[in-house]
């Protein structure tokens, strides 16, 4: 194996190990117990591998996007299904109110309803 298609390996696992502490914090939170321990680890290092899968992802954009060298030929579908799951990471992620409660075309709209 080649050093590039570990590194896709490595974060299709991390992106896993997110799935599973994600699934587990939403088990936690339907059973009431966001205040244990527990919970409390999980969204620990859910929020750490989300970063760590995020900062891969960027690495991973600079390589493939690279100007001085043509690499689209790597973009194979494992590629590709990591980039599709990078920007709905991105899109569920996003700090959403932020941009609603601050943008002045929003506060126009609010202000006409």
């Amino acid at each position: 194996m080649d050093y590039y298609t570990i590194y896709i390996s490595t974060i299709f696992l991390l992106k896993i190990v997110f799935i599973i502490l994600a699934s587990t914090h939403l088990y936690l939170k339907l059973k009431n117990k966001t205040d244990s321990d527990l919970d409390k680890q999980v969204l620990f290092w859910r929020e750490r591998t989300e970063f760590i899968f995020i900062a891969l992802m960027a690495v991973l954009l600079i390589y493939l996007f690279n100007p001085r060298k043509n690499r689209m030929v790597m973009i194979n579908n494992e590629t590709q299904m990591l980039l599709f799951l990078f920007g709905v990471v991105l899109i569920i992620t996003a700090d959403w109110k932020i941009f609603f409660k601050e943008s002045n075309i929003f506060k126009k709209i609010q202000f006409v309803l």
